[in-house]
């Protein structure tokens, strides 16, 4: 079976090759360089000790300095799986996402079509390139001098030129003999309403477009009539050419991102120009259409974190927020945008123009993350003056937050609102911000409405919420998102104490980290936790990344090399993991699994508890009523369910729980988290 060179192209373009090699190694960081898509890792090849498998993701190759195995994302594939190329093909594609192509006979012929139709756009380019230089493009080439381009960029770039007659260009190539099928089929020509056969760019400077292997997909055209009904003019949808899956120049940009220039993404092909011939070599732009996520997804296979330059007016803060609602649902750890804004009424062209390259680059420097511009959105000439105003910003936040897939990142992001909304209110860094809860384990169904019997104002409409302050046992829970600062301040380290949550998370990790057999059973309260420590969330992301079937010493050493040997001891040596359960001598992994099961269900069940209690009393500040009473004793009954549910469901021996309920128990009773007063 033949597949269609376009197939395997767009397979690559939607699977970077470090994603697919980076599931059989275990990159060395020391010597990678992401934001250059150079990696480094021990060869699956052959066993080494040393990073001398090396990855090059602009290029799509690999090559191990000690075996000497090279290839690229098809070979890899091949080799570590020992299949044929084709079903190394089915395997990627269904890890892109994308449907095999049928085994069609005229697949080939198709293929052939486009190679052919990829001929006649080369063709094209020489030919407005030559236009460029005759009598009939003086205006054309008066405009480019305005705009300030050498010979050297209009080389780079090919820029051409379509002159006034009609049916130049089709009489040209017709003359060499191609045919109106590829003609028309390239996007050059089209027939008129009257049956005439004409060129699609007619006295227009040209911007040939090239896709990442180099072909000429498309055309760009800039009028040069000033009455022209469309200013700028690409060429249509065709078997090569698709405007939401291409971006202009992104072939040289992917070369100079590889060398560490940042990648700018702009709105134009002149900014493009403009940004490169001022030495900003790596830049991009969509084509004539607003961002999609197909070139989202491309820009951040070139780099974690492009910077979008939008011009100063409303509609590029616009066309930014745009592209900043699109890319939330897709950003993670390392993968996001960065907003570079210009000064208002210009453009890139028109700022470097006016000031030189270094107030560009001052511009870009200062480029603000995506938060930031999404913030300013939510609140910028708005005034929360009333309680049902700052309750429809609460609302707003959290379906902000509800669009972000990643619940790592999502966690990070409640936190930074929290900050800016406390900043906004007036409020200390420690008030709730109305959270959006990450899952928890174990956690029991919601009671649901009240029960008919429950008081009046219960089953009547709630008050507007108000942001309220919150005292004495509300402050600081662990499930609220908190900002960094605080969980800094909160450190055992600095303060000498321990929260009852962290002590039961210590319980939890110390049990993982000891039993590594067990992690698979927790892996979805490892994900889903809200970790009141930093720390905490580095212990839960290590235990999710250890390789199967590690037995402990193994596991200690895998987390000591990407934690640190001090992080693991710190934890073990805590009082309250010496004499846990699962540190016990000889305890194995059917002691520990109780422990830790008890220990992450208490922790949601405190959670659930604590975010219901917060939200009775945001409801009912004005005061102690029946309703608040009614809720909080139902926070209570949920939180003695989950405990019970988590007896019932583990089936374990009923001396052996007790004994784990009865020692974490006993850590909260004793209270050993408060810090003394009289000391």
């Amino acid at each position: 079976m033949r597949l269609p060179d376009s197939f395997l192209d767009d397979l690559r373009s939607r699977l970077s090759l470090s994603h697919v090699v980076g599931k059989k190694v275990v990159w060395d960081m020391r010597k990678t360089n992401q934001a250059r898509g150079d990696w480094w890792a021990p060869c699956p090849f052959h066993q080494e000790k040393s990073a001398s498998f090396h990855v090059l993701d602009d290029k799509g190759y690999y090559y191990c300095f000690g075996c000497q195995a090279k290839g690229n994302v098809f070979k890899f594939v091949q080799e570590t799986e020992n299949v044929s190329f084709i079903e190394a093909v089915e395997i990627l594609a269904r890890e892109a996402g994308m449907p095999m192509p049928a085994r069609d006979p005229k697949a080939a012929e198709r293929s052939d079509r486009r190679t052919e139709l990829a001929k006649v756009t080369e063709e094209a380019t020489r030919w407005f390139r030559l236009q460029l230089s005759t009598g009939a493009a003086s205006d054309a080439r008066a405009y480019l001098d305005r705009r300030g381009l050498n010979a050297a960029t209009l080389d780079t770039f090919e820029i051409g030129f379509a002159p006034k007659t009609s049916d130049a260009l089709l009489t040209a190539l017709e003359g060499k003999g191609i045919s109106w099928d590829l003609i028309e089929g390239a996007g050059l020509a089209l027939t008129d309403d009257d049956g005439r056969r004409r060129d699609r760019f007619i006295n227009r400077i040209i911007f040939p477009i090239r896709d990442p292997r180099g072909r000429v997909i498309g055309f760009g055209g800039r009028a040069m009539n000033p009455n022209s009904p469309a200013k700028y003019l690409n060429s249509p949808e065709t078997e090569l050419f698709d405007k939401g899956a291409n971006l202009y120049n992104l072939r040289s940009a992917r070369a100079a991102a590889g060398k560490g220039a940042p990648l700018v993404v702009a709105e134009g092909y002149m900014d493009v120009i403009t940004l490169h011939q001022a030495g900003f070599e790596s830049c991009v732009a969509p084509l004539g259409t607003a961002v999609t996520e197909r070139q989202l997804q491309m820009m951040w296979k070139v780099t974690p974190e492009p910077l979008i330059a939008l011009d100063g007016d409303a509609a590029g803060q616009k066309a930014g927020l745009r592209v900043a609602d699109l890319a939330l649902p897709l950003i993670a750890a390392g993968q996001s945008l960065r907003f570079a804004i210009l000064p208002e009424g210009m453009d890139p062209d028109d700022l470097i123009r006016a000031k030189g390259r270094g107030a560009m680059q001052s511009v870009l420097d200062g480029a603000r993350p995506m938060l930031s511009l999404l913030w300013s959105r939510e609140t910028e000439d708005k005034v929360f003056d009333s309680p049902e105003r700052r309750a429809m910003l609460d609302q707003s936040l959290r379906a902000l937050l509800g669009k972000i897939a990643d619940s790592s990142l999502r966690r990070h992001y409640g936190q930074e609102v929290a900050r800016l909304r406390a900043d906004l209110f007036g409020l200390p860094r420690d008030a709730p911000m109305a959270p959006l809860p990450d899952p928890v384990p174990d956690m029991p169904p919601d009671p649901g409405p009240p029960p008919e019997d429950a008081p009046r104002a219960y089953v009547q409409k709630a008050p507007a919420r108000r942001p309220w302050v919150p005292k004495g046992q509300f402050r600081g829970r662990a499930s609220l998102p908190q900002p960094a600062a605080t969980a800094t301040r909160a450190s055992p380290l600095a303060q000498g104490t321990l929260s009852p949550d962290t002590l039961l998370e210590q319980v939890g990790l110390a049990g993982l980290v000891l039993h590594p057999g067990l992690i698979d059973d927790f892996a979805e309260a490892l994900e889903g936790m809200t970790w009141s420590r930093d720390d905490h969330e580095r212990i839960a992301g290590a235990l999710l990344r250890l390789p199967d079937g590690l037995d402990r010493p193994g596991a200690f050493e895998e987390l000591s090399r990407s934690l640190g040997e001090e992080t693991l001891d710190y934890l073990l040596a805590q009082p309250q993991i010496r004499i846990s359960p699962v540190a016990r001598p000889g305890a194995d992994q059917e002691h520990a699994r109780p422990c830790i099961h008890d220990a992450f269900t208490r922790l949601a069940a405190r959670r659930g508890a604590d975010r219901e209690r917060v939200e009775a009393m945001e409801d009912f500040a004005d005061g102690a009523d029946e309703a608040m009473t009614w809720r909080l004793a139902q926070a209570t009954q949920r939180k003695e369910a989950a405990r019970k549910t988590a007896q019932q469901n583990e089936g374990t021996s009923e001396d052996g729980d007790a004994a784990d309920k009865d020692y974490l128990q006993g850590l909260l009773d004793t209270r050993v988290w408060e810090k003394s007063r009289n000391k």
